[in-house]
């Protein structure tokens, strides 16, 4: 059988861990593969779509900026990633391609165990495809879902789509998440929230990963507030994403040590 070919479709690329994470998971599992990232600017993503079934590749990950525009591409599309309307996930079957999102389960997976959150409050900053994702994931908790971008028409178009709201939260939220890339390296002193606004009450995600602990999560930790970081929904949407093409479930401690470590060699 030959080697499979799997990779990550971003622009750009330097800071992705997903090929440390799938490379660890093909070693642990015994799967012939690799994995590669690919710097796709926006104007070439079809074309990297199409050389997708040229080349035989088997399954793709979708990175910023793609994972709206994705959808297009493909020849069929999940349910989850229509109600959602993004996709992280690309897989190649025979000629025919199928889009999936397993970023919302990343979501649920990293969060359910610090609930219970029927019914509580939380705010979502951002309103591109991980944004979108996040949403559906706490709307699927049943939380109440405010979404704040810093272009408004965006965070209501989301809202609209999902069934959150859009604008200001006007209580305390009880779970705030950070779905933009603010305070993602090269820029780890931005942050997207403002420090005096963060109480001890809540609880604070911040899907970014590259630093591990961000100014906002250093700033909620040091104001009493309970923390997330980044790591585990990438861990848990890249197991999701290997089930899709080779039926097998990958150990997430196992991955996530081996992301810990590739953060560590920079």
């Amino acid at each position: 059988m030959a080697t499979e070919l799997c990779g990550i479709l971003l622009h750009p690329a330097g800071h992705t861990l997903s090929p440390a994470l799938h490379r660890a998971a093909y070693d642990a599992l015994g799967l012939d593969a690799v994995y590669l990232p690919f710097d796709v600017p926006a104007e070439h993503l079809a074309a990297a779509v199409s050389g997708m079934r040229a080349l035989g590749i088997r399954q793709l990950s979708i990175s910023i900026p793609h994972k709206q525009a994705v959808l297009e591409l493909a020849d069929e599309v999940s349910e989850d990633a229509r109600r959602i309307g993004a996709a992280n996930t690309l897989t190649r079957s025979g000629d025919r391609i199928r889009a999936d999102n397993t970023d919302w389960l990343g979501v649920r997976r990293t969060l359910e165990a610090m609930g219970p959150w029927q019914g509580r409050r939380a705010t979502v900053l951002g309103a591109g495809g991980a944004a979108r994702a996040v949403v559906f994931a706490l709307l699927e908790f049943g939380m109440q879902v405010t979404v704040s971008n810093r272009t408004q028409e965006r965070a209501v178009r989301l809202a609209r789509d999902l069934g959150a709201r859009a604008g200001a939260q006007q209580k305390t939220p009880d779970l705030l998440v950070n779905a933009t890339p603010v305070g993602m390296d090269p820029n780890p002193d931005d942050t997207p929230f403002p420090t005096g606004r963060l109480e001890p009450e809540m609880t604070v995600f911040d899907t970014v990963y590259r630093p591990l602990e961000t100014r906002l999560l250093r700033e909620a930790r040091e104001r009493g507030c309970r923390t997330q970081d980044g790591l585990d929904m990438l861990v848990h949407q890249a197991v999701e994403q290997l089930k899709l093409w080779s039926g097998r479930s990958a150990d997430p401690g196992r991955l996530r040590g081996a992301a810990e470590e590739a953060l560590k060699r920079g």
